[in-house]
């Protein structure tokens, strides 16, 4: 199967973090000027703490706009789309609640308190990072121990497995490109 359709595939049904990983491993780098731009993201459902989160929280994608200027979590809102500051957002609290949040479906009114976390300012850098063994792109966040590593699908088309401390395991997203 080629990555395009492996990867919608997982986006659709879910997957293993070992299969997810597989896939990642065999897709080449990304260099950062090919990151640059607007991009509509993706969970792959692989059984993390944070399944299912981002979803219900009105997560849009991610906004590349130079080396020094990104923004990890573009949401929509009632009034369209904007940035927030992860830095605002309780990452610990979002792991332990994500179960009932996705029980009680809770997404609401997750996403009526994101407002406050409102930024124009970035909040991260992209950088080549070595990871897994290979140098590719990745989104460094300002004020949180997160990586954001990336791997080229095609050219409208990422693979990404968040890197953060408190997880064991690598959250997995994809992203496409808007522009």
């Amino acid at each position: 199967m080629d990555p395009v359709t492996a990867l919608r595939t997982m986006e659709r049904q879910g997957t293993s973090t070992a299969d997810a990983l597989a896939l990642f491993d065999s897709l080449p780098p990304v260099q950062v000027e090919d990151m640059l731009g607007n991009w509509h993201g993706a969970e792959v459902s692989t059984g993390n703490p944070l399944d299912g989160v981002l979803e219900l929280s009105g997560w849009h994608g991610k906004r590349y706009y130079s080396a020094e200027d990104a923004h990890p979590l573009v949401m929509a809102g009632r009034r369209g789309l904007f940035a927030v500051n992860p830095a605002l957002v309780p990452m610990g609290l979002a792991m332990r609640t994500a179960p009932v949040l996705r029980r009680l479906k809770l997404g609401r009114a997750v996403r009526a308190l994101l407002p406050v976390a409102r930024t124009g300012k970035p909040a991260a850098r992209l950088r080549m990072v070595e990871y897994r063994g290979v140098v590719s792109g990745t989104m460094v966040y300002d004020a949180l121990p997160v990586n954001d590593h990336i791997r080229r699908v095609d050219e409208d088309t990422l693979f990404g497995a968040m890197d953060f401390r408190a997880l064991d395991e690598p959250f997995m997203f994809t992203l496409h490109r808007e522009d």
